[in-house]
C-alpha cells in the first residue's frame, strides 16, 4: 500500500507528460510518453508498480523549490556530513522557446545531483515496473548504464554510477563537494537501440529545459497583484497540464487518486474535460497572456467536429488527442493510495450528458476574443452551433457539473451555463458571423432566466439551490455573479452566498460542494478548494474584501510547501486529497485572488 502523503508530491512537466517526485527523492509516478500512457514509475498507486529514487544514505532533512519561473526541481538534502542538490527536470525539447516549449519534448526524466559541501554518500534505487505495474522487465547493464526490455517500449537509463542488478537496479556512490553526476531516463521507441545521453548531454539539456521555461513565462507570466507568488506558480501548473502537440488540457496528470481514504470515488483525470480546459483558458488570462488560445478552440473544433444530419449533444470531455471512446476499467492488481480502491483507468464520464459545457467554451472565448485572430469557418460554425446547441437542449436534465452517476436532473449550474452560452454568442456574433441568429439567442436567454428564477430559488433555502424544486445548497451556483447572470450583492445572491457559507462551510472554513452527498456513489468526500476559492470571489464581487482575503487565504493554506493544491482537503486531518496537482484548484486561486485584486483597487 502507498500511504506517502499527496502533499509530499511535487510535479515535472514536458507538456506532454509529467512526473511526481517525492520530497525525499523518490519519483513514484511517471507515464511515458505522454500523460494518458501507462505508467512506467507508479508506486504512488502500490509499492510494486515501480520508483526511482536518488537520496542520502544516512539521516538527512530536505526543503525543495521551483528554480525560478520554472517547473524544474531543486531539492536541498542535509546529512551530518554535508549538503547535497537534486535537479529534477523533464526535459522540454533543445530551443524550443516561449509557445514551442515542449513541443518536440525528448520525453526524458533529467536528475543531476550535486555535492555542495563536505561529503555525502547517495542511494540509488531504480525499479522501473511498465503498464502500471504489470512489467518486470528485463534490466541489461551496459557502458554508461542500462536498459530494459519488457512491454512495448525499451527505456534507457545513463547512470554514471554502476549499478547492481537483482530485481532492481542499486548503487551507492559517495560524493565530495563541488563533484556532480548526472542521470536521464528516456524512452526508445520500439526496436528503436538504447542510446545512452553523455553527461554532457545531460546538463545541456537540463540547463535549456530551465531557458525553455523562463521563456515562457517572460511571454506569460504578467500577474502583479497580491498573491503573485502563488499565481504565477498556478501558471506554470496550468500550462505544465497542457499537452502541447494539441492544445489539450488535461484536469490533473494522475489517476486514482481518492476523494476519502480507502473510499471508491477514485477516477482518472488524464483527459481534457471541455469544462476545465475552458476554466483554464480563463484563468491564464489573468496568470499569463493567452496566446495558446487558438490552438486550442481549434482543437476542440476538431475533436467535437459530427455529421450535422445526425446533432446529438457534444461529449464532455476527450482524449488528448481528440479520443472519444474513453472507456473505464480497473486495475484489480494495484491496491491503490492508502487502500483506495479501485484503481481506475479511462473515465466513464465520457458517456454523460452535461449541458454546462456550452456555456463554458464560449465564455472562454468571450474572454479571449483578442487573442483568437481570425477564426477559421469551421472553429467559427461549431462556436454558434454551441449557442444553438444551448438553445435546444437547455430545457433537458442531465448529470451536472459534478458528474452524478444517478438520474439526470434539472441543475441550476447547468441551466445557468445554457444562459451564458446564448449570452456570450451574442456578443460574439459579429465574430461568429452569426448575427442572423441573435434574435432567437435573446428569446432563449431571456426564456432560461425566467426558469431559472422561478424554479431554480427555493423560499425555504433561502437560496439559489442544487437543481429546480430542491432545497438541496450546491456551491456551483457561486458563479451567478462570476458569469454575470446578477450581483453578487442583489439580495437572492447575497442570500445564497450567506447560505453557503453558514451550512456548505465545514469547522474547517472550506467549503463542500453538496451536503449531504447524494450522487449516486457511496461513501463521503473531502471539502472543495474550488468551491471555497468561488466564495472567496463572490465575496469580493460582493464588496466585502476582508471576508474574501481570509477565506482566500485559509484556501491557498491548503497548498503544499512548493505552491501545488489537490481537488479536495480531509475536513478531520487536513491533508489534500484528490488527483493532484488539479488543475481545478489552480484555476480557483487565481480567479479569487483576480477578484480580490480588482475589489480592492475599486475600493481604493
Amino acid at each position: 500500500m502507498s500511504d506517502r502523503p499527496i502533499a509530499d508530491y511535487a510535479l515535472l512537466s514536458d507538456c506532454q507528460t509529467a512526473a511526481l517526485v517525492s520530497r525525499d527523492g523518490s519519483v513514484d509516478w511517471l507515464c511515458l510518453p505522454h500523460f494518458d500512457s501507462r505508467s512506467v514509475l507508479g508506486r504512488l498507486l502500490g509499492p510494486g508498480a515501480g520508483h526511482w529514487s536518488i537520496r542520502p544514505a544516512g539521516p538527512h532533512t530536505s526543503r525543495r523549490e521551483y528554480l525560478d519561473r520554472t517547473l524544474v526541481l531543486r531539492t536541498e538534502f542535509r546529512t551530518d556530513g554535508g549538503l547535497l542538490t537534486v535537479t529534477d527536470a523533464l526535459a522540454s525539447g533543445l530551443d524550443q522557446r516561449g509557445h514551442d516549449l515542449g513541443r518536440d519534448a525528448p520525453h526524458a526524466l533529467l536528475r543531476v545531483v550535486e555535492c555542495v559541501e563536505g561529503e555525502v554518500e547517495i542511494d540509488i534505487e531504480f525499479a522501473p515496473r511498465p503498464e502500471y505495474g504489470v512489467v518486470r522487465p528485463l534490466l541489461i547493464a551496459q557502458e554508461g548504464g542500462l536498459h530494459c526490455r519488457g512491454g512495448p517500449d525499451t527505456l534507457g537509463l545513463c547512470s554514471p554510477v554502476p549499478l547492481r542488478i537483482s530485481d532492481m537496479a542499486r548503487g551507492r556512490h559517495a560524493m565530495r563537494a563541488g563533484e556532480s553526476v548526472a542521470f536521464a531516463l528516456h524512452q526508445v521507441r520500439a526496436g528503436g537501440g538504447p542510446e545512452l545521453w553523455t553527461q554532457e548531454d545531460i546538463h545541456t539539456h537540463l540547463r535549456d529545459t530551465v531557458r525553455g521555461w523562463c521563456s515562457w513565462s517572460e511571454l506569460h507570466q504578467t500577474y502583479e497583484g497580491p498573491w503573485a507568488r502563488l499565481v504565477q506558480l498556478s501558471g506554470l501548473v496550468l500550462q505544465g497540464l497542457t499537452f502541447q502537440p494539441t492544445g489539450a488540457i488535461i484536469a490533473a496528470p494522475t489517476t486514482s487518486l481518492p476523494e476519502s481514504v480507502g473510499g471508491v470515488r477514485n477516477w482518472d483525470y488524464r483527459f481534457a474535460w471541455v469544462r476545465d480546459a475552458s476554466f483554464t483558458l480563463d484563468a491564464l488570462w489573468v496568470a499569463a497572456c493567452p496566446d495558446e488560445a487558438e490552438a486550442f478552440f481549434r482543437w476542440m473544433a476538431h475533436a467535437a467536429a459530427s455529421d450535422p444530419s445526425r446533432p446529438a449533444p457534444m461529449q464532455i470531455m476527450f482524449g488528448i488527442r481528440g479520443e472519444r471512446d474513453l472507456s473505464e476499467r480497473q486495475l484489480p492488481h494495484l491496491p491503490g493510495w492508502r487502500d483506495s480502491r479501485p484503481v481506475r483507468v479511462g473515465n466513464d464520464a465520457w458517456q454523460q450528458h452535461q449541458l454546462d459545457v456550452y456555456g463554458e467554451l464560449l465564455s472562454a472565448a468571450h474572454r479571449l476574443r483578442r487573442y483568437l485572430g481570425d477564426l477559421d469557418a469551421p472553429t467559427k460554425a461549431f462556436l454558434a452551433g454551441c449557442a444553438d446547441a444551448a438553445v435546444t437542449h437547455w430545457q433537458s436534465p442531465d448529470q451536472g457539473i459534478w458528474e452524478i452517476r444517478g438520474e439526470p436532473r434539472h441543475f441550476v449550474y447547468s441551466k445557468l451555463m445554457c444562459w451564458v452560452a446564448v449570452d456570450r454568442a451574442i456578443r460574439l456574433a459579429d465574430e461568429l458571423d452569426a448575427g442572423e441568429r441573435v434574435a432567437d439567442w435573446s428569446r432563449a436567454r431571456d426564456e432560461i432566466r425566467t426558469a431559472i428564477e422561478q424554479h431554480g430559488w427555493s423560499d425555504t433555502a433561502g437560496a439559489y439551490t442544487q437543481s429546480f424544486g430542491s432545497d438541496v445548497l450546491d456551491a456551483s451556483v457561486l458563479t451567478m455573479p462570476i458569469v454575470g447572470f446578477l450581483a453578487a450583492d442583489a439580495p437572492r445572491m447575497r442570500g445564497t452566498i450567506d447560505a453557503i457559507r453558514e451550512r456548505l462551510t465545514g469547522p474547517d472554513g472550506l467549503v463542500h460542494r453538496y451536503l449531504p452527498p447524494d450522487d449516486g456513489l457511496p461513501g463521503g468526500e473531502g471539502a472543495f478548494l474550488l468551491c471555497t476559492f468561488w466564495l472567496a470571489q463572490a465575496l469580493a464581487l460582493a464588496g466585502d474584501v476582508e471576508a474574501a482575503r481570509d477565506l482566500f487565504e485559509r484556501a491557498a493554506g491548503c497548498a503544499n510547501d512548493l505552491g501545488l493544491m489537490s481537488e479536495e482537503v480531509d475536513p478531520v486531518g487536513g491533508e489534500l486529497l484528490g488527483n493532484f496537482p488539479q488543475a481545478f484548484s489552480h484555476i480557483g486561486l487565481v480567479n479569487a485572488a483576480w477578484a480580490i485584486h480588482q475589489a480592492t483597487l475599486f475600493d481604493a
